[in-house]
């Protein structure tokens, strides 16, 4: 036909929808989205139970952003005074702004103005003018005075901790709600007026039943309570963003006259800086479920890209290049398609083994079976990692001091549990090598807490792994080194002050496009030349834009890898756990690149 369509078909397209369509997301909630604008009771205190991520954090934003006072509560001293100082006991982006903003009422931080860049790229306010005007001793406070939180506050959140069971029926997979037991049996006892209780702790579905029985089972006379569900959704490193910008808030509630307004007080609170059309309201067991839900399904793209690293690694393929192909198509999206040594952190596995443990309650072995292969790829991932690093080091890490640079499970978070590094290192202690830790954020007795939770001796420990004071001195003589985690600081690809000596060098190289980034770079050495005409009409060499590199890293606070290669034993291995690095660059200075999902340049090099 030459190109051209037949005149029946032209006129068929004409009437035909060609965008994909999806039912607004409020045609499938089993309540109208309206219900939200109930009449309901005034929220002016909130009391919060636990100042760990959750609470900490989520009180902070609340109070600098609405018209509320926050309370955060715990029996822990060490931690409410560690809040009550400029020495927090977790690290965030931004949460140090946001505290001493909502705390101490300094004139800080935001502007809900600015929708994109509240925060810039790397977490760090960019702005100075505040949404809400605080008063001079600020709306937030820290307490270990719980009964006295518990009867000023209108509202409560309970966000205290859930961990895994270690013992008895369910161990290993089944959450463990005592501390919510405890909580909710504090507040029937305490409370003398009505309250909201508002669930926030990632907890079993139908939890929030239990809930509701302890409450009116012990409650005062007169008393009367409301339970809410309103899940968490935060990323650990982004915590700070995903509160002033959530893509959702969800709130369960009771399908009753009194939990609907009880929701719409909630509503209320978070409507003071969350558009309403973010705000969901559902019913008390979707809301609980939505959270596992939610973290099952970010966990199975990381262990579903994952499994194609070992792929890639095995026939050539580039693990970067088929997830960054695969996030084009718009069904699947970029998001957690970034392979890695398996994912950490305190949610992803927990809330898998309540998925794995609630399916095996309810007789769903093959759903259970389904949701554990998860845990066990990311299991797999690191294991295979380990086997991957002892065999290029000649299958013998005995004595062999192997520098492993980052701790934490992610970037930008302190919080380490379930960290692929605590496996890692654990397997290298295993096969007597010497270890050496640093990671910019995560203190040292909080690393040994860690190896010896995992079963490791503190005497053993001690004998073989070391945390040092930084990266040079982790790496000093040693004879690889390992990356965990993906501190910025350790990165050595082109930043936008290099990519302006890369266009003095060479005019005519182009710049990386905005948005994606695309998994491969043309560097200055993959040009083959030694030397360029530069713009002056003068010639720029290798080494002179090497001494120029040096320079920009230190400007940059980033680590200069050409110090790192001279105080290594040869052969120098890097072995990349994440992706993160130039892998030509390191090439160039006599560094060996082995990286999860990419050949290795032997087997590169012999086309297999």
């Amino acid at each position: 036909m030459n190109g051209k369509f037949h005149p029946s078909v032209d006129q068929a397209l004409l009437g035909l929808k060609l965008e994909r369509t999806v039912t607004p997301a409020h045609e499938r909630l089993t309540r109208p989205i309206g219900r939200i604008y109930e009449d309901s009771k005034t929220i002016k205190k909130i009391t919060c139970l636990g100042s760990g991520f959750v609470g900490g954090p989520t009180s902070a934003v609340t109070a600098y952003k609405s018209n509320v006072e926050v309370t955060v509560v715990d029996i822990n001293e060490q931690r409410i005074q560690a809040w009550k100082s400029k020495d927090l006991p977790i690290y965030e982006p931004g949460l140090q702004e946001i505290v001493c903003a909502a705390r101490d009422g300094v004139t800080a931080a935001f502007d809900n103005r600015l929708a994109d860049s509240v925060l810039g790229s790397n977490g760090i306010p960019n702005t100075t003018t505040p949404t809400v005007k605080l008063p001079a001793h600020g709306k937030l406070t820290f307490s270990t005075d719980i009964e006295k939180a518990i009867e000023e506050a209108d509202l409560i959140f309970v966000c205290v901790n859930t961990p895994t069971k270690s013992t008895g029926v369910g161990k290993g997979a089944a959450a463990d709600i005592g501390f919510v037991e405890n909580a909710t049996r504090t507040i029937a006892r305490v409370a003398t007026s009505d309250k909201i209780v508002v669930e926030k702790s990632t907890v079993p579905c139908k939890t929030a039943e239990s809930i509701r029985t302890i409450l009116f089972e012990n409650a005062r006379p007169g008393v009367h309570f409301d339970v809410l569900s309103n899940p968490e959704f935060l990323a650990e490193g982004t915590a700070i963003r995903d509160l002033l910008q959530p893509d959702r808030v969800i709130i369960g509630s009771m399908p009753t006259a009194e939990g609907y307004a009880a929701a719409a007080s909630l509503v209320d609170v978070y409507s003071q800086w969350v558009p309403k059309d973010r705000i969901i309201t559902m019913n008390l067991w979707s809301s609980e479920l939505c959270k596992l839900a939610a973290n099952a399904m970010l966990a199975q793209r990381i262990s579903s890209v994952n499994a194609l690293s070992a792929i890639c690694e095995v026939t050539g393929a580039d693990v970067d290049e088929v997830s960054y192909a695969c996030g084009l198509d718009s069904r699947i999206g970029p998001q957690m398609l970034k392979a890695g040594p398996g994912f950490g952190g305190s949610c992803f596995q927990k809330d898998i083994f309540n998925i794995v443990y609630l399916s095996e309650s309810l007789n769903l072995k093959e759903v259970a079976d389904y949701w554990r292969a998860i845990i066990n790829m990311n299991e797999h991932q690191k294991d295979r990692f380990t086997r991957r690093i002892i065999s290029c080091l000649y299958n013998n890490l005995t004595n062999k001091r192997i520098a492993v640079l980052g701790f934490a499970f992610k970037k930008n978070t302190s919080d380490t549990r379930e960290s692929p590094a605590i496996t890692l290192v654990s397997n290298f202690v295993a096969e007597q090598a010497r270890v050496a830790i640093y990671d910019p954020k995560v203190n040292e007795q909080q690393i040994w807490r860690e190896l010896v939770d995992y079963g490791g001796s503190l005497e053993r420990l001690k004998s073989n792994v070391e945390v040092s004071p930084t990266a040079y001195a982790a790496c000093e003589g040693a004879d690889a080194v390992v990356i965990v985690t993906e501190w910025d600081e350790f990165s050595n690809r082109t930043t936008p002050d290099e990519q302006a000596i890369l266009t003095e060098i060479d005019p005519n190289r182009g710049e990386s496009p905005k948005g994606f980034d695309k998994p491969r770079e043309i560097h200055l050495t993959s040009i083959g030349k030694d030397e360029w005409e530069n713009k002056t009409g003068g010639t720029t060499t290798v080494r002179d834009f090497h001494i120029d590199m040096a320079s920009t890293t230190q400007e940059t606070g980033r680590l200069d890898w050409a110090r790192i290669a001279q105080g290594m034993r040869k052969p120098r291995f890097v072995f990349d756990g994440r992706n993160m690095l130039d892998h030509e660059k390191l090439e160039y200075l006599g560094f060996r690149v082995e990286a999860i999902g990419k050949a290795s340049k032997r087997h590169r090099n012999l086309g297999i």
